[in-house]
């Protein structure tokens, strides 16, 4: 390819709105445009990159057993019904009605849609175990779009599904998508890291995200120090020792406290410690009230609590709430006396004895509260969020917390949906049973905007070769030189034969072709200038590398097969 040709309109200064680095360099290299809020067009040189992510992803599908299908983006809101999702997707789910009036869905995945293709063709345990996958656009309105394509309104996604006979099928393919995913990765020059994470509105028992730790990662990870123990800050849990003081329980006390009603303010105005205070939130449920108690220096996990609870949208309830709930303004509230507000405790709260809580009233607290004695709960649940420097649940060293990435994620979905929109199957006596399944996505364009994240240093992109949108560009230093022209244009012929070959053919400064080349990226670059004109030597160097070589130029195609072997092993499983 000529960029004289190209769609490659480079930057030189990072656009004002892009946050992160990969965000800056594929609007800087040319590799995408925004359109609209979280909208973004992938132009020529990112397109080339973008597909060669999907083939991997394709190839490695296929040789997992995977058969890939094309649903449509589009689908009835009656399929979303069944499964009970249309409303617990919540605003994230595109609606729109068609002109006949029928509600429609863009689809945010499509667990629905391929239940439903199984449901209607699969008929016996003879055509099971199967796997279905597709790679598609997802639409979901974020309320926030952000990081470019690593948080956007419209995505392409890879999206399979498993059936199963049985747990033990449903296993086998659980673990034949770990694998499956570990060579995607790996051949798209990405470390990941698989951490148990929270399966969130997809449902299921049993999840895994693949994570790429990264500064700027929206999601926390909690890793033990010395044991192989790694999970999603919403999944995680903890050992804190809890065990109950042999203190008598002491009589309950109201005491006065003018405008001091935060923790940090309390512990000052009773010279104690946060432990010794029962921390009480209401939060509205689908819009139903409910209380959530937790030991005063423990922090609520609000995925934990929405699970628990098992609800679509969980918020902090405003103060108008909490005064009609509790009788008090924020900061005074507390389980006791209250009969008609849910309330769900976590376990550190039936380990308290003579805790100190709010009175239900302004300027006031009770102290000696004691659990069980002077209020009532349910189970006492684990609703915490977990923190570095707490104890590992495995074998008790210190936890360790970093932020990370998702570029993927696999589900053990079970029966939710088999049982939901009523797919059947024969076992081998003749009996209809329920198929069980699993999910297995990956975001295509986070992989690549992950990979440059990765990959990159002050200067621009450094490609994993094996994603590049080309291998190996020609720098022709002067376009007014015949010879050098000549020499610039039978070396693109011959490596084309071979290899994705760029040619910067454009009547540009040495100064400016050197810094695009840099910027976006490509594995193997040929300088043909001053060494050839003196001596035929040309001027190989890779983007990876601050070495330069210099090789005769009847030996720089020989040259480059050796790097390009060399490159390309790096990636192979």
């Amino acid at each position: 390819m000529r960029m004289s040709k190209m769609l490659l309109p480079t930057l030189r200064e990072n656009p004002k709105d892009a946050e992160i680095e990969s965000h800056v360099l594929m609007l800087r290299a040319g590799l995408m445009r925004k359109v609209g809020s979280g909208l973004y067009t992938f132009l020529p040189l990112g397109m080339r990159s973008l597909l060669k992510v999907i083939q991997i992803v394709r190839e490695e599908m296929n040789s997992a057993g995977g058969q890939e299908l094309l649903p449509p983006i589009l689908t009835p809101s009656d399929l979303w019904k069944e499964s009970g999702r249309y409303d617990k997707m919540g605003q994230e789910m595109m609606r729109l009605k068609d002109r006949h009036e029928n509600e429609m869905v863009l689809g945010p995945t499509h667990e629905e849609a391929v239940t439903a293709i199984v449901r209607e063709n699969v008929r016996s345990y003879r055509d099971l175990p199967l796997m279905l996958y597709q790679i598609n656009t997802k639409f979901r309105d974020e309320i926030r779009p952000r990081y470019g394509v690593m948080r956007c309104r419209e995505f392409i996604m890879k999206d399979a599904y498993s059936f199963d006979m049985d747990e033990e099928g449903l296993d086998n393919n659980y673990e034949t998508m770990r694998l499956a995913y570990r060579r995607i990765f790996s051949r798209c020059g990405l470390e990941v890291v698989p951490v148990l994470a929270d399966s969130g509105i997809m449902g299921g028992s049993v999840s895994e995200e693949f994570m790429v730790p990264s500064r700027v990662g929206e999601a926390e990870i909690i890793k033990c120090s010395s044991c192989n123990y790694i999970a999603n800050a919403e999944r995680a849990t903890s050992n804190l020792g809890f065990s109950k003081p042999g203190d008598s329980l002491k009589k309950i006390e109201e005491v006065k406290t003018p405008d001091v009603k935060s923790i940090e303010e309390l512990t000052g105005f009773f010279k104690t410690t946060p432990d010794r205070f029962i921390k009480s939130i209401v939060y509205t449920a689908d819009k139903k009230p409910v209380m959530a108690i937790i030991r005063g220096d423990i922090t609520i996990n609000e995925v934990k609590l929405k699970n628990y609870l098992q609800c679509t949208e969980l918020e902090l309830a405003d103060e108008e709430t909490v005064k009609k709930v509790t009788g008090a303004p924020l900061g005074f509230a507390s389980p006791i006396g209250l009969k008609k507000i849910r309330i769900v405790a976590d376990e550190s709260v039936s380990y308290m004895v003579n805790g100190i809580t709010g009175a239900n009233k302004k300027d006031a607290h009770f102290i000696n509260v004691n659990p069980d004695r002077d209020f009532k709960t349910g189970d006492y649940i684990d609703i915490r969020l977990v923190s570095q420097g707490e104890s590992c649940p495995v074998c008790g060293k210190k936890l360790e917390s970093y932020r990370g990435i998702e570029v993927g994620q696999i589900f053990k979905l079970g029966y939710k949906y088999s049982h939901s929109m009523n797919v059947k199957v024969l076992d081998k006596d003749g009996k209809e049973v329920y198929p069980i399944m699993g999910t297995y996505g990956i975001g295509v364009g986070r992989t690549l905007a992950c990979a440059i994240e990765q990959n990159r240093d002050e200067n621009g992109i450094i490609w994993p070769i094996t994603i590049a949108p080309f291998h190996v560009i020609i720098v022709p230093v002067n376009n007014e030189d015949i010879a050098v022209m000549k020499e610039a244009e039978e070396l693109y012929n011959k490596l084309s034969e071979k290899y994705e070959t760029l040619i910067d053919d454009r009547n540009e400064r040495p100064g400016v072709k050197f810094k695009d080349a840099d910027l976006i990226g490509i594995p193997i670059r040929i300088t043909i200038g001053r060494s050839f004109k003196e001596n035929g030597n040309l001027e190989i160097k890779e983007r990876h590398s601050i070495e330069k070589e210099f090789v005769p130029h009847n030996m720089a195609e020989r040259r480059v097969d050796e790097i390009y072997e060399i490159q390309t092993a790096r990636f192979r499983n």
